[in-house]
């Protein structure tokens, strides 16, 4: 009996299987006209799977489910397939990467994709998670490629398999150039891929998209007839009318507490705009304007420095690192001023920051949602010790050296 994929051509999970089948040699037939909804309804499908999900591999042995344990089986059907590494350490880096493809990738794009597809209700609030954690894994996808073709060895294996299709989904329906150009090694890493003649004959030619898809609209365009019959009905009372606009009227979305906090003295938004213009004279003009603006009340100042500088031994590195961590901090961005430094001549480099938060601690959904919060120490402002306050005055202005050493570079949250 031969292997038989019951699947779709054009699913990104059947590919897997079907990739690895071309690198190691194997013959896998794709079953010809499967219709989803169909096909993957009869008793002899729902046998080989209960849950009615595609793909799934008919086997000599019986059927295989869930595509990474499919592409696992074809892979390991030729012996020492160099797709799975040349050394147990290899093996399990190739295996970490097929899960942080799934937990990480996979489920950050489908949960941003499917609700704009009209699979899943959309939540803003949970695109925005989605979008956040998929950011998150971009970033460390990205500076692990800065210093690696393929994710694991000097050759394709079944971890860039798995990683590459998953962001298929991803390029095609959500993530749009200006996206992923933040993340240029994972660009460079997943057109390399799908332009490999494997990959090419199962997707064809890949494009990316070029915009994300719009939100469904949440109410259906209703039938004629089902128009027409509404206008033969009496009118109802006004009251009633009213009514049922309220009950229809989409619930408002729930404020960030740190809105509902007392009015501030310091508009945030008119700091950015005198930090960004002073050109001259910035100590007498943007720094001068900073204290006289500061409201202690409604905002803190906060320094912090990275835990682990003994690991910042690669400058492009150490700067991606920065880089990315404020990009997560995005969602901060209504509420927050930040300043980055990364200090040193020559390695280990040292990353400190200063930022300005509204509230008199660091705002709760920052902490929880930015995971490189973790990664450093924090220390808030004491604005009774001139040291400190002129130790805000020179971050803030990129004052170089800074307290003795060279600036690698300085960047600026706002």
């Amino acid at each position: 009996m031969a292997l038989v994929l019951h699947s779709t051509s054009d699913n990104k999970n059947a590919w897997k299987s079907l990739i690895a089948a071309e690198y190691s040699g194997v013959q896998v037939e794709l079953v010809k006209d499967f219709q989803m909804g169909v096909s993957n309804k009869t008793p002899e499908f729902i046998k080989m799977n209960p849950l009615g999900k595609i793909p799934v591999l008919q086997t000599p042995d019986g059927p295989v489910f869930e595509s990474n344990a499919i592409a696992r089986y074809v892979t390991r059907l030729k012996a020492d397939n160099p797709l799975h590494g040349s050394s147990l350490i290899e093996y399990a880096n190739i295996e970490q990467w097929m899960d942080f493809a799934v937990t990480e990738i996979d489920s950050s794009i489908s949960a941003w994709l499917y609700p704009r597809l009209g699979y899943r209700p959309f939540i803003q609030q949970a695109e925005e998670i989605a979008i956040a954690n998929l950011k998150r894994a971009l970033e460390a996808l990205n500076t692990h490629l800065a210093t690696n073709t393929y994710l694991v060895g000097h050759a394709v294996t079944l971890a860039d398999i798995i990683v590459t299709c998953n962001l298929h989904s991803g390029f095609t329906g959500v993530i749009t150039k200006s996206f992923s150009s933040q993340y240029p090694h994972v660009e460079r890493y997943f057109w390399t891929l799908v332009n490999q003649p494997n990959f090419h004959k199962i997707m064809g030619e890949v494009k990316q998209t070029e915009a994300v898809p719009p939100v469904p609209s949440k109410k259906p365009a209703q039938p004629k007839e089902a128009k027409k019959e509404v206008k033969k009905e009496p009118a109802k009372p006004k009251v009633e009318e009213t009514a049922v606009e309220e009950e229809e009227a989409p619930k408002p979305k729930p404020k960030n507490p740190l809105d509902l906090l007392p009015p501030s003295k310091m508009i945030l938004d008119e700091w950015k705009r005198l930090y960004s213009n002073t050109k001259t004279n910035f100590r007498e003009v943007a720094i001068k304007g900073f204290w006289d603006m500061y409201d202690p009340e409604g905002y803190s100042l906060w320094f912090c420095e990275y835990k682990y500088n003994e690991e910042n031994t690669v400058s492009f590195v150490t700067l991606n690192k920065v880089g990315g961590f404020l990009q997560r901090m995005d969602l901060a961005r209504k509420y927050a001023f930040g300043k980055m430094l990364v200090i040193g001549s020559e390695p280990p480099y040292k990353v400190k920051g200063l930022w300005l938060f509204r509230g008199k601690e660091i705002p709760p959904f920052v902490v929880e949602e930015c995971y490189d919060m973790e990664l450093y120490e924090w220390t808030k402002v004491d604005l009774n010790d001139e040291a400190q306050k002129e130790r805000v005055n020179a971050m803030i202005e990129d004052q170089e050296p800074f307290e003795g050493e060279a600036l690698l570079d300085a960047k600026c949250f706002k």
